[in-house]
């Protein structure tokens, strides 16, 4: 009887760290064209957001609170950052300070995008 308990014990831990793990999210946001695309994204907290560059000229994403700051991305060089929320993180291109983009992690975020697209 000991074993058995032990082993629904060690099922029900296992269990625990896959659903943990399967609600890990990754977002990728794309640099093209001198843009971030999607432009706004809303995230569930602990949601790690990926920058592709995907332009032939170097980026660089930085937030606009100074909380983060990537190395100058080549082309197809990424950059990955997990927020933690709630809140709302604006960042933009420390080369190219006309583009911006926004983060916005609230326990509702689905990945989903709003806004223009081209901010």
């Amino acid at each position: 009887m000991p074993s058995l308990i032990s082993a629904a014990r060690a099922a029900a831990v296992l269990f625990c760290a896959l659903t943990g793990l399967a609600r890990a999210e990754t977002v990728e946001i794309r640099i093209d064209n001198f843009t971030f695309s999607p432009a706004e994204v809303h995230v569930a907290p602990g949601t790690t957001i990926v920058w592709v560059n995907a332009d032939d000229i170097p980026h660089a994403v930085a937030a606009n609170d100074k909380s983060f700051r990537s190395k100058v991305l080549d082309t197809e060089e990424k950059y990955s950052r997990t927020v933690a929320g709630p809140g709302t993180i604006d960042y933009f291109c420390s080369l190219h300070p006309h583009m911006t983009g926004r983060i916005i992690v609230d326990a509702g975020g689905a990945g989903g995008t709003s806004g223009p697209a081209g901010r």
